[in-house]
């Protein structure tokens, strides 16, 4: 079994996402533990990429902040390293095509494995161009995570049959950051991929409070917010972690309601 699919039985799934190195390596690192110990079934951590164009301003502004500070790749592979010697739950990587093959396609999927990464997400590498990466996903048994979007429509069922660890639903058009509305489409995508595999799906992109956890989280198995912890990153800083902490705490119940 996939040990991503560890993150969807203990009730439904809350995944937090947080960028690397903003505003600071040990800082991230704190959150992470934060998240973790506050209920966390699964956290994305963001490799900061100069132009990530699946992101609103939000998570831009934080990929900004950790390449001015200078993370690069191989201090993300440390503090992933640091970051397993306390954390036992799934953990993926979110990044973009360039990051990867800059540092040798093989040579990342290799280290994720080695340093205890469970997934990566792609998401400008369309389903269709997968094979980039997959083959070394699977010698590595690294999980590459497929998206799929309302839109997506007669390619939900495609996507699904050959998809990895969680399949991420992307909850409405556009980049990521904080919505007021959401497609009504979703419990429709997600009838679809029932329909051809029991790999738990998660929807993010927009999700920032309890009431929305909880309502997305009757739809599908599991809810990732990104854009609304690093709000909190962006506003406290150094002092975020215990903040996090508390935000994960109260949307992890919201998800069980």
């Amino acid at each position: 079994m996939s040990k991503i699919k560890e993150a969807f039985q203990n009730g439904k799934a809350f995944i937090p996402f947080i960028t690397c190195g903003d505003p600071d390596v040990e800082t991230t690192y704190r959150a992470v533990l934060a998240a973790a110990q506050n209920g966390a079934d699964l956290i994305e951590l963001g490799i900061p990429f100069s132009d990530p164009t699946a992101e609103g301003p939000v998570i831009q502004g934080a990929n900004i902040r950790a390449l001015a500070g200078g993370i690069t790749t191989d201090k993300v592979f440390e503090l992933v390293r640091k970051i397993r010697k306390e954390v036992t739950i799934p953990l993926v990587f979110m990044t973009y095509a360039n990051v990867v093959f800059s540092y040798g396609s093989d040579r990342f999927i290799k280290t994720c494995s080695e340093i205890g990464i469970d997934g990566l997400i792609v998401p400008d590498v369309p389903f269709e161009e997968k094979e980039e990466f997959e083959p070394f996903c699977e010698q590595y048994d690294v999980d590459l995570i497929s998206m799929v979007a309302p839109t997506s429509e007669n390619r939900v069922s495609m996507i699904a049959k050959e998809a990895k660890g969680f399949i991420y639903i992307v909850s409405s058009l556009g980049v990521t950051g904080v919505r007021s509305s959401f497609s009504n489409d979703l419990s429709e995508v997600v009838k679809k991929i029932r329909e051809v595999t029991d790999v738990p799906c998660a929807i993010g992109f927009g999700i920032s409070n309890p009431e929305t956890a909880s309502k997305m989280a009757k739809v599908a198995d599991g809810v990732i917010v990104g854009s609304a912890v690093i709000r909190i990153l962006e506003e406290k800083g150094t002092d975020a972690p215990a903040s996090i902490g508390a935000f994960v705490k109260e949307m992890k119940e919201a998800c069980q309601k």
